[in-house]
């Protein structure tokens, strides 16, 4: 193996880097106790991990809806592979693993039930209601400055307030690495200036590792779970061994040995972080084996469907309720037929919206009562924090006179 121990030393996320003072920076001064020993990027690890947009991604859907097998991922297994690869790499680089770590716990915050199809069906009624697609890193960063709330240490309700490098890192983790090459951007950018996903490069080297474990992560145990739950039959087996020069029919450890020993070789801060021409070959061919057997799958389509189904219909039944300044009262007048799904919105939205009591309340007020389109985007902040189970319950309750 080429010795490229450390090689990123000097372009580590720390106090002699020239964009530390960038990286650091936060919207507003985050609150402080005497004698707080972490450091910047470990204080935004810590405020992700005891939010609640991070805990319910264990009832979210990574590939396989509601598994009754305890060994098939959620999405949270997935953001624990995320941030256990890139603390690989960025160790062995000589990059910042505090704040990979930091920005793996969170850039998944914002999918939504039912994986990448709950996604597509939210965004298309995004587009259909305002205008706009729904991307999960756009919502993840949204979540992060906006929706999720944390007790200060005199028990007000605070915004998250994460450092400029962590938020950097959650909108811009999507997208492939077919280019062979990722290196970061050097201009800091206003965030909410993103349109569409993968449109600029992360502004740090350890954004870009994320960016290239979050691939590595999904590749092998997707793969891994199709064969748990009896996708393959033996011919494509054979294929996938063929693919990965990989005997072993549970290859997700192999793969990722193989992908992440692959980069650490390669990389370098003139060329990028970046596989090798074969590993990039067996990493596409491995994405294109996963759309055709799995994602592409036709036992994906009836759950598919049920999705379709209970998305629409909760947001239909919360999209009734506006009623411009009356609508408080509405949601808790239509609270007498759906009490769950009611009660549980109204007590959600009523942080976020300028009518009621705010006291405790130190968060951003980020709807206006009287605009309906503020209205529709609370629904799908809404929906989009849902757990699958949580979904289907309120469906459930929708339904059932």
């Amino acid at each position: 193996m080429v010795n490229n121990k450390f090689i990123f030393k000097d372009y580590s996320a720390n106090e002699n880097n020239s964009k530390w003072n960038q990286m650091i920076k936060r919207e507003q001064q985050l609150y402080s106790k005497p004698g707080d020993i972490r450091s910047p990027f470990e204080r935004d690890f810590n405020r992700i991990l005891h939010s609640n947009a991070y805990n319910r991604l264990k009832h979210k859907t990574q590939v396989f809806f509601s598994p009754e097998n305890d060994h098939i991922s959620t999405r949270i297994e997935h953001v624990n592979y995320v941030e256990s690869i890139s603390y690989t790499i960025a160790n062995y680089l000589g990059l910042n693993s505090e704040l990979t770590r930091a920005i793996a716990c969170g850039h998944d915050v914002g999918h939504g039930p039912f994986g990448h199809k709950g996604e597509r069906i939210i965004s298309e009624i995004s587009k259909r209601e305002l205008g706009k697609p729904f991307w999960h890193e756009q919502n993840g960063l949204n979540i992060v400055d906006d929706v999720e709330l944390l007790d200060d240490y005199e028990g007000n309700k605070q915004n998250l307030n994460l450092t400029y490098a962590v938020r950097d890192g959650i909108i811009s983790h999507c997208g492939e690495i077919d280019e062979n090459s990722i290196k970061p951007r050097d201009a800091a950018i206003d965030l909410n200036d993103y349109t569409k996903p993968n449109e600029y490069a992360p502004f740090t080297w350890e954004g870009c590792i994320v960016k290239v474990s979050d691939k590595i992560s999904y590749l092998g145990r997707d793969i891994d779970d199709a064969i748990e739950e009896n996708f393959f039959t033996e011919d494509m087996l054979d294929e996938l061994s063929e693919i990965t020069g990989i005997a072993s029919r549970t290859s997700n450890s192999a793969i990722i040995n193989t992908l992440v020993t692959d980069i650490c070789e390669n990389s370098s801060p003139e060329d990028g972080i970046r596989l090798s021409k074969n590993a990039v070959e067996m990493m596409n061919k491995l994405k294109a084996f996963n759309y055709k057997y799995i994602y592409g799958a036709k036992r994906m389509t009836p759950s598919n469907k049920y999705f379709e189904l209970v998305i629409n219909q909760i947001f239909d039944i919360l999209n009734d309720a506006y009623d411009g300044a009356n609508t408080p009262n509405k949601i808790m007048n239509m609270a007498k037929f759906y009490p769950n799904l009611m009660n549980n919105f109204y007590s959600w939205i009523e942080k976020y919206w300028n009518f009621g009591k705010r006291e405790r309340l130190k968060n951003k007020v980020i709807f206006d009562i009287d605009k309906k389109e503020d209205y529709i985007q609370a629904i799908i902040y809404y929906i989009s924090g849902m757990t699958d189970k949580f979904a289907v319950d309120m469906y459930n309750e929708i339904i059932h006179f």
